[in-house]
């Protein structure tokens, strides 16, 4: 296993791991962007209370969840420690060379990186804990007289109040610019560049880190306006 323990540490293992959590992590924002959209239905927050009681007890998606909280761990320390490694580097180098040839989010991926996982760990306080170990009230429906967890009324809570609002969107923005430069620096590391298809991964990878950021923002803009 020593070959293994040294690819994981080495400079080529840490991106390889780096893309491939950060891949999956998308899939997961896209599928979580699908769900909490379901705030916006007008229904006292039913259908989206029976989403969330569906995701926290299926046995598939919990085993699924778990590897998602691996990952996010494993794709934070990793990129922590390279960016400390590639920071070292370009000190050297910036003698020779011009910031110009890197672009703002890949210059500064480890702060995005920072305020991300900031971001993540109070997301999760609010509203993870409290699904899982909080003292939610029960909302009964048709299809469950017995009550599900009503986690419509934190989340109701939290965007009643215009900073958490403000803070959820900066936080967005910085999803955006670390997605941007994540996308396309995955496939990079992972050997899948080529002249044909580079410009659609970048295209694709565009549209994507604006319009998943935008519909996660746009949830708390107009559930503040609107309820």
């Amino acid at each position: 296993m020593s070959w293994f323990s040294s690819f994981l540490t080495s400079s080529i293992g840490k991106k390889i791991i780096m893309s491939l959590t950060g891949l999956f992590l998308m899939l997961f924002l896209l599928v979580h962007l699908i769900g909490n959209l379901q705030l916006l239905i007008d229904d006292g927050g039913e259908t989206f209370n029976i989403y969330a009681k569906m995701m926290t007890t299926n046995p598939l998606i919990k085993v699924i969840s778990i590897g998602n909280y691996i990952f996010i761990l494993l794709h934070a320390i990793q990129g922590l420690l390279l960016w400390r490694t590639n920071s070292a580097s370009r000190s050297s180098r910036y003698a020779v060379a011009s910031k110009s040839t890197t672009t703002i989010s890949s210059r500064n991926m480890g702060w995005l990186g920072t305020v991300i996982l900031v971001f993540i760990l109070i997301h999760m306080w609010q509203f993870w804990f409290q699904m899982h170990y909080g003292t939610l009230e029960l909302a009964k429906y048709a299809d469950y007289p017995e009550g599900v967890k009503n986690l419509y009324i934190p989340v109701a809570a939290a965007f009643s109040q215009w900073y958490f609002v403000l803070f959820y969107v900066i936080a967005m923005a910085v999803i955006g610019f670390h997605l941007y430069h994540g996308f396309q620096s995955a496939f990079q590391s992972l050997g899948l560049n080529h002249k044909k298809y580079t410009p659609a991964i970048k295209t694709v990878g565009g549209v994507y880190s604006i319009l998943v950021p935008l519909g996660f923002a746009l949830i708390p803009i107009i559930f503040f306006l609107t309820k």
